[in-house]
C-alpha cells in the first residue's frame, strides 16, 4: 500500500437501476455458482432487499455479481441495482473479477461470536437458513475440559480424549470442481452417512487396480 497522502482511491458515486437484459456477463468468468447457492441468494434478496449492487464496466459487462444475476432472474426481477466501475483499465477489469471473488474466501469466523449470533437470532425467531449455509449451519465442536487431567498421565488420557473426535484432512480440489463436491459431501452429511469412510473405500478400491 502507498504511503503517498495524497493518494486519490477512486470511489462510486451513484447506484443506477438497469434493466436485466442490459447486463453482459462475462464468458470468461471462473466463480462458478450452484443451483444450491443460487437460491440461497435469492432468498437472501426476498428477505434482506437487493443490498449489493451488480458491478458492470462501461461496455455493460459484468465485473461482479453473476450469482446474484441468476438469482435475479430465478425472482423475475426485471431491474437489478448496479454500479458503474468505468474506471478500470482492461487489465484492472479481468484481474478484479478474480481478486473480488478471492479476496471474500480469506476472511474467517470468530467462532464464539458467531455462535452466540446464531443462537440469539434463533430465540428471536429468525430462520437461520437465510443466512448462506442452508440447512447445514456450522457445527462448534465443543473444547475439552483438560483442567481434569492428571499430569503424571497426561498423554494416554489426550489420547483417550481425542478418541472420538473426529479430525479433518485438507483435499484439493480444481476450481471447476469445488462447487461439485461441496455439494456431494453437503448432500451425504445431510443422510447422516460417514463420509470419510465412503472416501477411504473408494480410495482403497481404486489402489487395489494399480
Amino acid at each position: 500500500m502507498s504511503d503517498d497522502p495524497q493518494l486519490t482511491i477512486a470511489m462510486a458515486k451513484r447506484i443506477e437501476l438497469w434493466p436485466i437484459e442490459r447486463l453482459k456477463p462475462y464468458e470468461r468468468n471462473a466463480r462458478t455458482h450452484s443451483k444450491e447457492q443460487i437460491g440461497h441468494i435469492a432468498a437472501s434478496i426476498v428477505e434482506f432487499g437487493f443490498t449489493n449492487p451488480i458491478l458492470v464496466d462501461s461496455g455493460d459487462g459484468i465485473v461482479a455479481g453473476h450469482g446474484r444475476l441468476a438469482a435475479a432472474k430465478e425472482l423475475e426481477l426485471r431491474q437489478v441495482p448496479v454500479v458503474v466501475l468505468d474506471h478500470l483499465s482492461e487489465r484492472q477489469r479481468r484481474a478484479y473479477i478474480i481478486a473480488d471473488n478471492q479476496l471474500a474466501l480469506t476472511s474467517g469466523w470468530d467462532d464464539e461470536l458467531l455462535k452466540s449470533e446464531l443462537s440469539a437470532l434463533d430465540d428471536d425467531g429468525f430462520d437461520l437458513t437465510l443466512l448462506g449455509w442452508g440447512e447445514n449451519l456450522p457445527d462448534f465442536a465443543e473444547m475439552p475440559d483438560y483442567s481434569v487431567l492428571d499430569e503424571e498421565d497426561m498423554d494416554e488420557q489426550l489420547n483417550e480424549m481425542a478418541a472420538g473426535v473426529k479430525k479433518a484432512i485438507q483435499i484439493e480440489f480444481e476450481p471447476e470442481h469445488y462447487e461439485e463436491a461441496q455439494e456431494l459431501v453437503k448432500f451425504w452429511r445431510s443422510q447422516d452417512a460417514y463420509v470419510g469412510m465412503m472416501l477411504i473405500d473408494k480410495l482403497k478400491a481404486e489402489k487395489a487396480k494399480l
